[in-house]
């Protein structure tokens, strides 16, 4: 306002400050977009873990195989895990022998060789043997789901120096804003 006034004013002189509100919306701007890519980043990457998880799984059901949504497997479920599946859920080996890829948690690429007694995490990958699995977990309590919910609280949680600084900026432009006010009145 003070700028558009001397602007306008042919008689009043001082300086204008337009720059000044120019550098301040780009800088604001600037943060609402590396915030918004870093918020798209991280939906992504909570998107890429869900895909991680199949979206059916073969259940044994008094001796015949039963393709059923994982959402319907129970604890206890007996789940047939065939070479290139995918493991639906958190479970121990009851029948079988084959080399699973456990990369996405462990991140260790060789395959890890799983025996009657084992455990085997939801998500991972089943490499050349077909495994016969008793379910020990719901799916909402499977090591994926948990990491899932982790990614997802980090997320939504701030970090305490964003805290501090969503505290003190209210306060440090009412502060800012009247010293400017008592500035202008005194000069």
């Amino acid at each position: 306002a003070y700028s558009t006034y001397i602007t306008v004013m042919p008689n009043v002189v001082g300086e204008v400050y337009f720059d000044t509100v120019t550098n301040l919306t780009f800088v604001i701007l600037i943060g609402r977009y590396l915030e918004g890519m870093f918020r798209h980043q991280a939906l992504s990457a909570t998107k890429r873990l869900m895909e991680l998880q199949p979206r059916v799984a073969t259940v044994l059901q008094d001796g015949e195989e039963q393709i059923i949504p994982i959402r319907g497997i129970k604890l206890g479920d007996h789940v047939l895990i065939k070479p290139g599946y995918k493991v639906p859920v958190d479970g121990i080996v009851l029948e079988g022998h084959s080399a699973v890829d456990e990369s996405m948690i462990s991140g260790e690429s060789v395959p890890v060789s799983k025996t009657v007694g084992a455990k085997v995490t939801s998500g991972t990958v089943n490499t050349n043997g077909a495994l016969l699995v008793e379910v020990s977990t719901t799916l909402q309590n499977t090591t994926l789901a948990k990491i899932i919910r982790l990614v997802e609280e980090a997320q939504s949680s701030k970090a305490p120096i964003q805290r501090l600084a969503d505290t003190i900026v209210p306060w440090f432009v009412l502060v800012t804003l009247l010293s400017a006010a008592v500035t202008f009145f005194i000069w």
